[in-house]
This record gives structure tokens, C-alpha cells and sequence, in this order.
């Protein structure tokens, strides 16, 4: 079956960001020209996603505003003759069928996607998580939903991370069963060393069946006093397993400091109207390092 619907869970406080996402929310930081958000929304269009429902919360209508159309400076832009960034602007705002629903509350992740029942159906859907742009030839989402067609299971976006990032993510039980892809039979929360399956992690990306509603409903509140997306998750491992993906494309965490300086920096050296000049820059301060 085909996967027409996303979600995007963007409704965290951008603590470890602050103090530039006390204003603006961390979802619209740039990466060199657009907000990262952008970025996400589009890897989803790129894998043949139509419907994308977007979970935020309090002081972030500047998200739906960037998705919409601005007359006023449309119009400024034809005056100009500006035909180019006009045609840009008209191109965001039409990605694709974009929807916004709020989590009044920031309970975790578990609890956003729970937000979304009503829009998922019995459908499968893709969630993207607003905290990871991941940038690549093939869509990181596309990748997914094409191994759910494949093998019929839920499947998680994964790579392998150090122990001292494992125990700040989640920790996978995994059987490798082709390139890139493997059998999911168990995972765990924010596990210390001693409990980790192994250091393959859950990074930004899943595509679940609807089923996943219920269970989180029966779910408890997990680590961190949330609900957590990954112990439902876990209970569909352990039951009916899930496929893992290593995604081919590059992940940068926009929730990190250093992470948005490399997402800068390597989207810059790639961009037609940066990579010249940033190059050279680059150049000239690494003999003054």
C-alpha cells in the first residue's frame, strides 16, 4: 500500500537551542536559505507523500504562515520583475495539502502522534520528526516506505550511534536481513550501557500502521514522565517485529547547537550561490586554526 500521509511532530520547546528559539521556534531555523522545516516537508513530497499534517503548539503560527501564500509580497515581487524567487514562494506554499493541529500540552512524542488519529485513519503513515532534516540524493522517507511495501511491517529510519549517544536515544534489537535492512524483534527507550541491544538507534524517520494509535492509548507515561513513541513501538517489535532501515541520506539534529552549524555548512558548500565563496572562506580560516 501506498503511503500518502505524514505527520510532522513539531511542537518541542527548543531547549537545547536557546536562546534563539524562545522567539522563533526551532522548526523555522535557517539552513542556509530555508527553514528546516522546508527541508522536511519536501523530503516527504519527494517520496510521493500528498497529505501532511504538522503537530505544534503555542507560538509557532509562523510555521503555517510560511507554508501559505503572502499576497503582499507576491505582488511586490511581480512588480519587481523578480520572477525567479516569485515562482519559488508560489512553490512552497503548494508542496503539498498541509495541515496544522496544536498539542496544547507537550507530553512527548508519543502524545503528538496520538494527536493525529483522526487525520491517519486506518491508514499507514510516514512521521517525520521535526527535530531531524536529513538530506540526500533518495528521500530518507522514501527509503522507508518502500521497505513497508516490501516486507508489510512498520519500519523505523535507523543508524548506528556511539554508546554515548545511545543512551540519549533508543537502543535496537536487530538481524540484518539484506544491505541496509533489518528484522526489528525489540527496542528500549534511553537505555543505559548495561541494558543497550546494540547501537543501532531510531533517527527521525518511521512509517507505522494504524494500529499504533491503540497502543498508545494503552501505553503508560515512560521516560521522562512523557508518553513515549518508541515503548508502543516496542510492543509491536516484540509481537509482530518491525523492518529497520539505514537510511542512505545525511542527518543533521537541528535540536543541537553544532548540529545546525553542520547542516550550514554542508548544505552551503553544495548551494549554486554559496559554495564559491564558502569554500575559499573555508580555506583561508582553516590555516588560521
Amino acid at each position: 500500500m501506498k503511503i500518502k500521509k505524514a505527520i510532522i511532530p513539531a511542537a518541542g520547546l527548543g531547549t537545547r537551542v536557546l536562546p534563539a528559539s524562545k522567539a522563533m521556534p526551532k522548526e523555522m531555523l535557517p539552513i542556509v536559505d530555508k527553514p528546516a522545516i522546508q527541508y522536511i516537508v519536501e523530503e516527504a513530497v519527494k517520496a510521493g507523500i500528498t497529505d501532511i499534517l504538522i503537530i505544534t503548539n503555542r507560538g509557532k503560527g509562523i510555521i503555517e504562515d510560511h507554508f501559505d501564500h503572502s499576497i503582499e509580497l507576491e505582488l511586490q515581487l511581480e512588480n519587481k520583475g523578480n520572477n525567479q524567487m516569485l515562482e519559488t514562494l508560489k512553490a512552497t506554499a503548494q508542496l503539498a495539502n498541509i495541515y496544522f493541529i496544536r498539542q496544547k500540552v507537550t507530553k512527548g512524542l508519543g502524545d503528538a502522534v496520538l494527536r493525529a488519529k483522526e487525520f491517519v485513519g486506518d491508514e499507514p503513515f510516514a512521521v517525520l520528526y521535526g527535530d531531524d532534516v536529513i538530506i540526500g540524493e533518495i528521500p530518507a522517507i522514501g527509503e522507508l516506505c518502500d521497505a513497508y511495501e516490501k516486507y508489510g511491517k512498520s519500519v523505523v529510519g535507523i543508524k548506528e550511534v556511539t554508546d554515548e549517544q545511545i543512551v540519549k536515544y533508543s537502543s535496537l534489537k536487530t538481524q540484518k536481513l539484506e544491505d541496509k535492512i533489518f528484522d526489528v524483534s525489540d527496542m528500549i527507550e534511553k537505555p543505559s550501557i548495561e541494558e543497550k541491544f546494540s547501537n543501532y538507534s531510531i533517527l527521525g524517520r518511521c512509517v507505522l500502521d494504524s494500529e499504533i494509535f491503540e497502543i498508545l492509548e494503552r501505553t503508560p507515561l515512560g521516560a521522562g514522565g512523557e508518553l513515549q513513541l518508541t515503548d508502543a513501538m516496542a510492543q509491536i517489535a516484540r509481537t509482530k517485529g518491525m523492518t529497520g532501515v539505514d537510511f542512505s541520506g545525511t542527518r543533521y539534529d537541528m535540536g543541537n547547537k553544532f548540529g545546525i552549524l553542520k547542516a550550514n555548512i554542508e548544505v552551503g558548500l553544495n548551494h549554486s550561490e554559496t559554495k564559491d565563496e564558502l569554500k575559499v572562506y573555508i580555506k583561508e580560516l582553516a590555516e588560521r586554526l
